[in-house]
C-alpha cells in the first residue's frame, strides 16, 4: 500500500500552531523593513540603494549566525524531546557563544572596511560614488546593533525550539513599534530631533535591537523554558557535545555560506545593470520577498520542533511519516505564498510612490519571479529541515555546493557576459537550477541518514 503524502488534518493543525506564531513574527520582522525602505525612499533612489546594499552585506552576517543557531537547535530540540535540560543548556551556550564571536567579528570588518564592502556589491553602477557614501554611513551607524543582533538571535531560536513561540512573537511586536517610531522620529527630525536621514534609520535599528535583547532576557527570567543559563554558568562548556555540534554545524556553514556567496555575486551583477533606479528597485523587491519568505524559517523550525522530538524520544518510524507530511504541506503553503506575492504587486505603486517608475518596474517583475519560485523553495526548505532534524547536514553540501556552484553562478555570470538581459530576467533564468536541486535533495532523502536519535547515550 502505497504510504499517504498528506497527513491527518490534526497533524497540520498542531503544525499551525507551531508555524503560525513564527510567521507573524518574521512578518513583523519584514514589515519593519519595508517600513524603513518606505521612509528611506522618500530621500531618493540613491539614499536607498545605499542603506539596502549595507544590509545586502549584512546578509552574509545573518547567514552566518543563523546557521549557528539552527545547529545548535538540532540539538536543542531532540535533548528537548529526550528531557534532557543539561544538554538544552549546553546547545544554548553553543548558540550563544558563536553567536557573540561571530558578531563582534562583523562589527570590526564593517567599521574597518565599509566603503570597500559597498563598492564590491555595486560592480559598475553608473551611480557608484554617491551610492557608496550613504550606504558607508548607514553601515557604520548600524554596526552597533550586530552584537544585540547575536544574542536575540540565540534567545528568539532556543524559545522556538523548544516549541515556545509566543514569545518571540510578542518581542517582535514591541521592537516593530520601537523601530517604527524612532524611524519617524530620526530619519525626517520630528519632535525637535535633528533630521538624520540614513543615520537615522541606523540608529532606530539599533535602538529597537538593544530593547529586543532586554525583552528576550527579561522573558527568559520569567518563563523559565528551560535552556536557560546564569551569566557565571556560561563558560561551563562541555567540549565533546561542542566539537560534536561544530562538526554538524561545520557542513551547513558550509552549504549555507555557498549559497550565500551566490546570491552575493548574483546581486553584485544584477546591481551593474543600470543606475541608481536598478538598485532600488531590486532592493524594493527584495523587501517585498523577505516578508514573504517569512514561510522559510517557519517551515524550518516547526520541521525541528515536530521530527526533533520525535527522533530525540526514540519514534523513528513515526518520524518518517510526519517527514512526508511535512514536505507535501510546505508545497501546499508555497502555492497560498504565491498567491499572496501576486496580490502585493497591486500596492508597489502606493506603498514605493517616491521611487522612480523605472525601478517599480522592476520591483514589480521581481516579486512576480520569486511568487512563481515560492512553490519550489518551500518544498526544498522542508528537505533541508528534514535532513537537518536529524542531523543529517552533509545533504545541504551536496545540493547548495554542488548545484549552486555547478549550475546557478555559472549561469549567472554567462547571462551577464554575453547577453543585456535586466536584472529580473538575469535572476530569473540563473534560478531554473533549483529544480535539479530539489531533485538531488529527494534523492538524498530516500537514503534515510536523518532518521537517528542524537539524544541516544
Amino acid at each position: 500500500m502505497t504510504a499517504p503524502l498528506f497527513g491527518p488534518a490534526i497533524f497540520y493543525r498542531n503544525a499551525l500552531g507551531i508555524v503560525v506564531p513564527i510567521m507573524l513574527q518574521n512578518f513583523l520582522t519584514g514589515m519593519v523593513s519595508l517600513i524603513d525602505n518606505f521612509m528611506v525612499a522618500a530621500l531618493g533612489d540613491a539614499k536607498m540603494a545605499g542603506v539596502n546594499v549595507a544590509n545586502q552585506i549584512n546578509f552574509i552576517f545573518i547567514v552566518i549566525i543563523t546557521t549557528v543557531c539552527m545547529a545548535g537547535g538540532i540539538y536543542l530540540s531532540q535533548h528537548k524531546g529526550a528531557g534532557d535540560k543539561e544538554g538544552m543548556r549546553q546547545a544554548f551556550r553553543f548558540k550563544l557563544l558563536l553567536a557573540l564571536g561571530v558578531s563582534v567579528a562583523h562589527t570590526i570588518i564593517c567599521l574597518a572596511f565599509a566603503e570597500q564592502l559597498i563598492g564590491l556589491m555595486l560592480g559598475g553602477n553608473t551611480e557608484g560614488g554617491e551610492i557608496i557614501a550613504e550606504g558607508a554611513r548607514y553601515l557604520r551607524a548600524v554596526s552597533a546593533s550586530f552584537i544585540p543582533m547575536g544574542i536575540t538571535a540565540a534567545l528568539s531560536t532556543s524559545f522556538r525550539d523548544t516549541g515556545i513561540t509566543k514569545v518571540p512573537l510578542a518581542v517582535s511586536v514591541a521592537a516593530a513599534l520601537i523601530n517604527t517610531f524612532f524611524n519617524w522620529v530620526l530619519i525626517y527630525g520630528n519632535l525637535g530631533a535633528p533630521r538624520l536621514e540614513v543615520t537615522g534609520a541606523a540608529i532606530a535599528t539599533v535602538i529597537a535591537r538593544l530593547a529586543e535583547v532586554a525583552a528576550f532576557v527579561a522573558m527568559a527570567k520569567r518563563v523559565k523554558p528551560g535552556f536557560e543559563v546564569a551569566p557565571r554558568a556560561l563558560l561551563a562548556v562541555n567540549r565533546r557535545f561542542f566539537g560534536e555540534i561544530v562538526k554538524k554545524s561545520g557542513m551547513m556553514l558550509v552549504s549555507e555560506l555557498s549559497w550565500a556567496f551566490s546570491e552575493t555575486i548574483v546581486t553584485a551583477l544584477y546591481n551593474g545593470r543600470g543606475g541608481a533606479e536598478t538598485v532600488a528597485g531590486m532592493a524594493a523587491g527584495w523587501t517585498i520577498a523577505n516578508i514573504l519568505f517569512l514561510v522559510f524559517p517557519a517551515i524550518h523550525s516547526s520541521t525541528s520542533v515536530i521530527l526533533g522530538s520525535t527522533l530525540g524520544a526514540g519514534r523513528l518510524d513515526e518520524a518518517r511519516e510526519k517527514a512526508r507530511w511535512i514536505q507535501s504541506g510546505s508545497a501546499v503553503l508555497g502555492l497560498a505564498a504565491f498567491v499572496l506575492a501576486a496580490c502585493t504587486t497591486f500596492g508597489i505603486p502606493l506603498v514605493f510612490a517616491n521611487l522612480s517608475p523605472e525601478a517599480r518596474r522592476v520591483t514589480r517583475g521581481l516579486v512576480l519571479v520569486i511568487g512563481t519560485y515560492l512553490p519550489l523553495w518551500c518544498f526544498i526548505n522542508a528537505q533541508f529541515g528534514v535532513s537537518r532534524s536529524g542531523g543529517d547536514t552533509l545533504m545541504g553540501v551536496w545540493v547548495d555546493v554542488g548545484i549552486t556552484y555547478t549550475m546557478f553562478l555559472p549561469a549567472a555570470l554567462l547571462i551577464a557576459r554575453f547577453t543585456v538581459l535586466g536584472p529580473v530576467a538575469l535572476y530569473a533564468l540563473a534560478k531554473l537550477s533549483d529544480i535539479p536541486k530539489a531533485l538531488v535533495a529527494a534523492w538524498w532523502l530516500r537514503k534515510e541518514r536523518w532518521v537517528r536519535n542524537l539524544a541516544a547515550r
